[in-house]
């Protein structure tokens, strides 16, 4: 229920006398990044067929391109990928643009990836220090595995391009977030697919 307005955010559901408008900072500086195949994990994080469509999430549908051609460049260059579902999820349910493929690992968890499961002793066996993630929904998966992520720590490359939301503002926000977040932010790369080598 907010709108952006010219000096910030307004709620519209506050009536009455009082109102909220809260200034929006600059945006953060998105960079590029050189990622090394053998030290890095491609998380595909819930993309749903059932919802990840035009009619219900737009912004997943627009998203699911991009997410197979990154998904294809990891392949081609030997990088590690996991997918993930959500515990309301079945495997049959990843959207067609991003099956797994023979051998990849499939995680049934909660929006931190790395709860209740190996992940990361995993990606430790493996010499992994760097987890890209691309996920559904930006105010879920991806700000809360990004978070548990650099909390384990591993470095995180996050494509703002790759995490739709049901809106730009969970969007927005989970950018900013991941920005300026105590501790995670340190640990955050902002990119877009087309900056990472």
């Amino acid at each position: 229920f907010f709108f952006q307005a010219e000096d910030g955010i307004r709620d519209s559901s506050v009536t009455g006398v009082q109102t909220c408008a809260l200034p929006i900072s600059g945006a953060p500086e998105l960079k590029a990044v050189t990622v090394d195949p053998k030290k890095a994990v491609l998380l595909v994080m819930d993309f749903n067929k059932n919802n990840c469509i035009p009619a219900q999430r737009p912004r997943c549908a627009t998203a699911l391109p991009k997410v197979q051609k990154i998904l294809n460049e990891a392949r081609a260059k030997g990088m590690l990928v996991v997918h993930t579902i959500t515990t309301r999820m079945k495997q049959d349910d990843i959207s067609a643009d991003v099956l797994p493929k023979a051998g990849e690992h499939v995680l049934t968890a909660p929006v931190d990836k790395f709860t209740d499961n190996d992940l990361a002793q995993t990606l430790r066996e493996k010499g992994i220090d760097t987890v890209i993630t691309c996920g559904t929904s930006a105010n879920g998966a991806v700000l809360f595995t990004a978070a548990g992520a650099v909390l384990r720590g591993f470095k995180v490359i996050a494509p703002v391009d790759a995490m739709p939301a049901d809106g730009a503002y969970q969007e927005q926000f989970v950018v900013w977030e991941l920005a300026n977040a105590p501790t995670v932010s340190a640990g955050v790369t902002l990119t877009k697919l087309d900056m990472i080598k």
